[in-house]
């Protein structure tokens, strides 16, 4: 269904835009019918970006985003691709004019999507669509934005793409501002969209949310892809040291954050899987260590090892000394 291949954004920063900088580079996943992939990292590795770029909201620097095989970038009529693709974003507020009542996406999907629908057909179809994201209509309907909670403006927006019946849906960290329970009942209802055969990218910096909600799973490291694959064996099994680091990173019920194992010093690590990634021809820079498991290069191969050894030999050298 969506395909990235090679996709990279740069942006011109600077006094005039004389600086280049670089957030996406050579990001290559896809995401099918019926299926949920997870983009995770930390804060400003281009999770965002890849998924403003998605949604057309950002143009492509370089490489190409397909749907059904089709350059998303070629496709004229806006309206029909957002018929099939929609976006749910953070902050739910943002999303609704606080003038307007909470319901007036509801009346301009149906001006832009469905003028032929009857009054009563059209409040019947609303409804129905959210009831199905579990919202009572008489709560909810006729109501201004400071009116609802965040959860209840996020299921609304869900029940938007419902009502379009829509074919993919990007979650740009849509629950990080919603409470434990109402996280719950947000994921749950991502899981039935996804039955339906929704396919979903979920943009996340949640690890745990990342396992919980995903069939397969993008960690990205400065606008690159650091490991990718399916999510038990990227949480099971993780090669990258960088992978490592964000697992080992992830709170614990029972240990105190005193406790928490020291992150590793990722670049300075000898890699294991530097010559096949620089011979990678079907997922260039990413090493194939399981099956549709892939992982970066970490830190350069030989040379990385070179400097490793060298460091830690200087280390011994002042101890001794």
């Amino acid at each position: 269904m969506l395909k990235l291949d090679g996709v990279s954004k740069v942006y011109r920063v600077g006094a005039f835009g004389g600086r280049a900088l670089t957030a996406v580079s050579g990001v290559g996943f896809e995401v099918g019918e019926g299926e949920v992939v997870s983009l995770i990292g930390e804060s400003g590795s281009g999770k965002s970006t890849i998924g403003r770029m998605v949604l057309r909201l950002t143009r492509v620097s370089g490489g190409t985003i397909t749907l059904d095989g089709k350059d998303i970038s070629s496709i004229r009529d806006r309206k029909e691709y957002y018929r099939q693709v929609q976006g749910v974003f953070q902050d739910p507020f943002s999303c609704f004019n606080p003038v307007f009542r909470a319901d007036r996406v509801f009346a301009m999907i149906k001006e832009q999507y469905f003028p032929g629908v009857g009054a009563r057909e059209w409040r019947k179809r609303v409804e129905d669509a959210l009831e199905s994201v579990r919202l009572d209509p008489g709560n909810v309907l006729g109501k201004y934005p400071h009116q609802l909670s965040g959860g209840q403006l996020q299921r609304m927006l869900i029940a938007r793409a419902v009502l379009l019946d829509i074919r993919l849906l990007v979650a740009d960290e849509i629950i990080s501002m919603l409470d434990a329970s109402t996280r719950i009942d947000v994921l749950n209802l991502l899981a039935d969209l996804r039955a339906r055969g929704l396919g979903i990218l979920f943009v996340t910096h949640d690890l745990s949310l990342g396992n919980y909600v995903s069939d397969r799973t993008v960690v990205l490291r400065d606008g690159k892809i650091a490991e990718m694959g399916p999510t038990p064996l990227v949480f099971g099994d993780p090669r990258h040291p960088y992978t490592r680091s964000l697992l080992a990173a992830v709170p614990r019920l029972h240990t105190k954050w005193t406790d928490l194992p020291a992150a590793e010093a990722v670049d300075d690590l000898p890699c294991a899987y530097h010559e096949a990634a620089q011979e990678s021809r079907t997922r260039p820079g990413l090493a194939e260590v399981a099956d549709g498991h892939f992982v970066a290069c970490s830190g350069g191969g030989k040379a990385a090892g070179a400097a490793l050894a060298k460091k830690t030999l200087a280390k011994k050298t002042k101890e001794t000394a």
